[in-house]
């Protein structure tokens, strides 16, 4: 898989029968300009998208980026907020995957070429195409294991680094 740009998406897109629309493009622009290892939601692409005065639907957002996950393009993310986010699809060797504190939501990325390796290996074994690879781990960070998790930890705790 290599990185998309405009001229790419709008040929592939072409090639399924499918329009670039203005609307896509600056959502493809917003998920390149995003900084390494943010992750964003629709409803927190539909705010930047309104903060960059573009008016965008949000169902056009949630349509968009289905599309663009089923191309490849983007990432689909279970994340431990209970509703999904996206990233860029990159390639190897920028291919991680997701430790995610169930308490605070932390989401720190990790590489691991064996997963990798294990699914391209898997994958054409079966015939198949291998579009994405991921793993996320679901876990307790130090800090509210520290906090006395699960039993001792206040309701209303913030993990303070789930903030940087």
């Amino acid at each position: 898989m290599s990185s998309y740009t405009a001229s790419s998406l709008k040929a592939e897109l072409n090639s399924r029968g499918w329009r670039l629309t203005p609307q896509r493009e600056k959502i493809l622009l917003i998920f390149q300009e995003l900084p390494k290892g943010n992750h964003l939601s629709a409803e927190e692409l539909h705010q930047l998208l309104e903060e960059q005065a573009e008016v965008i639907s949000l169902s056009t957002i949630y349509r968009s980026v289905k599309l663009m996950t089923k191309m490849g393009i983007l990432r689909e993310l279970e994340l431990a907020e209970g509703h999904k986010h996206y990233e860029l699809n990159q390639p190897h060797p920028h291919h991680h995957h997701h430790l995610v504190c169930i308490q605070c939501n932390r989401t720190l990325e990790f590489k691991n070429d064996s997963i990798l390796k294990h699914s391209l290996k898997q994958s054409e074994k079966e015939g198949f195409q291998l579009i994405d690879c991921q793993l996320t781990v679901m876990a307790i960070c130090p800090e509210a294991l520290r906090m006395g998790w699960p039993s001792a930890l206040p309701n209303n705790w913030s993990c303070r680094r789930a903030l940087i």
